[in-house]
């Protein structure tokens, strides 16, 4: 597969290349007690057919790429896993409830949990006997941005996923959240594994590029650009 057979492609120590996907900015909708439940659209981009994105953190025009990551010398070298999720996820079975868990993709965006409890404590034990207790906790996947959590109702069944169509949407001060089984090809040349839910990283700060990781809040990481253009 060549990069053109891609929906989105990262250049070597560049931006990431994007192909026909709409591309919109959401923002992270809060509880009072700071604890984030949803996302909501705050507005719709005007994209070229293929446009570059910010993948140093460094453009003026974010999420554009502007050419930022040449001046400042960027290091796009790309850590993260090549292993299939299948292969790294842990699972945790509960009643008519299975849900798996990857760590090494985790962008601590904080969905699974609040103040009261959180997915791993609703697993334990005997609480999904409770459907809705199971309610909770499928609410609290399917919102997990990374794909990280997964969930099925049967050990041998199949991934239950959110109907996500195929966009690239930017996250306020956060990262790029890739839904709809994208293809990626990575700055090294290998396929990103496809999934319903990815996160890319935007902040140039990622220890497990080109995936996010949650530096962006280690960093205070901010994107102010609401009129850019591509």
């Amino acid at each position: 597969m060549t990069e053109h057979d891609t929906d989105i492609t990262a250049q070597p120590d560049g931006p990431y290349i994007v192909r026909d996907l709409p591309l919109v900015r959401r923002r992270s909708v809060v509880t009072e007690h700071g604890e984030p439940i949803t996302t909501e659209t705050t507005a719709h981009l005007d994209t070229r057919a293929v446009y570059a994105l910010c993948r140093c953190g460094q453009s003026a025009n974010k999420p554009f790429c502007d050419g930022a990551h040449a001046r400042v010398g960027f290091d796009g070298t790309e850590t993260a896993p090549t292993t299939s999720y299948d292969e790294r996820a842990t699972t945790y079975e509960g009643t008519r409830l299975v849900v798996r868990d990857d760590r090494s993709i985790c962008v601590h965006a904080g969905f699974c949990g609040n103040s009261v409890t959180s997915v791993w404590n609703e697993m334990d034990g005997s609480r999904t006997d409770d459907s809705i207790v199971r309610a909770q906790v499928i609410n609290m996947v399917e919102r997990c941005p990374s794909g990280a959590l997964t969930y099925r109702l049967e050990a041998d069944g199949d991934d239950i996923e959110p109907d996500l169509r195929p966009a690239v949407v930017v996250i306020a001060d956060g990262p790029l959240h890739v839904t709809g089984r994208v293809t990626m090809q990575r700055a090294d040349g290998t396929m990103l594994e496809t999934r319903n839910r990815v996160t890319l990283c935007r902040c140039g700060a990622s220890n497990n590029k080109p995936l996010c990781d949650g530096t962006h809040r280690d960093i205070d990481f901010r994107d102010d650009g609401a009129t850019a253009t591509p």
